[in-house]
């Protein structure tokens, strides 16, 4: 299922629009996550450091065969063995992963989707019984230079109750500012 549109710009300017290594240094992204799962790898750019960071491998899907494709084209280049991509679409088919045998899963820039609930499900089925989701969104602000459209962009607290739906609370961080233009959840079992 794809998702509703919120327009992917060109790479070169979607790379300006996070700064990555905060984001993983306020997740916690580091070495004492071994394996994990990423919905969504866009251009690879949380895929690649992610990867890097953690101690394990970071299998990423995305639905769009050239994201998919750019992002191995990335992690070529970087020489990188820890990341496997495969186009997939996870909505429809989970993913391709045991019940609890993920460290965690990272679902960034993707709840605005027609059914968060269920893919936090999935991600909750996937993580172990110390694993986390990890989850950033654009902020609910207008002044934001792209993402989906207000009517469709979820709050941090809809994010957090979508994560209750999904059997996972959130953790002792709270809602995590990710300047400069996104916000950051950890949610676990």
């Amino acid at each position: 299922m794809k998702l509703r549109e919120s327009g992917m710009p060109g790479e070169v300017f979607w790379e300006t629009l996070f700064d990555v290594d905060l984001v993983l240094h306020r997740l916690h992204i580091g070495r004492t996550l071994r394996d994990a799962v990423e919905l969504g790898c866009g251009y690879g750019t949380f895929s690649l450091p992610i990867a890097k960071a953690i101690s394990g491998t970071l299998r990423t899907y995305d639905i769009e065969d050239a994201m998919v494709k750019r992002t191995c084209e990335r992690a070529s280049e970087a020489g990188m063995q820890s990341l496997l991509c495969e186009q997939r679409d996870v909505f429809e088919t989970g993913f391709p992963a045991a019940a609890g045998s993920q460290d965690g899963a990272f679902l960034f820039n993707i709840l605005h989707c027609e059914e968060p609930v269920r893919i936090l499900r999935e991600a909750a089925r996937v993580i172990s019984p110390a694993g986390a989701v990890y989850v950033i969104h654009w902020r609910h602000d207008s002044s934001t230079p792209r993402g989906p459209s207000m009517d469709i962009r979820p709050k941090p607290l809809e994010c957090v109750r979508w994560g209750a739906e999904a059997g996972l609370k959130l953790g002792p961080e709270g809602v995590l500012d990710l300047p400069p233009w996104h916000y950051g959840i950890i949610l676990s079992k």
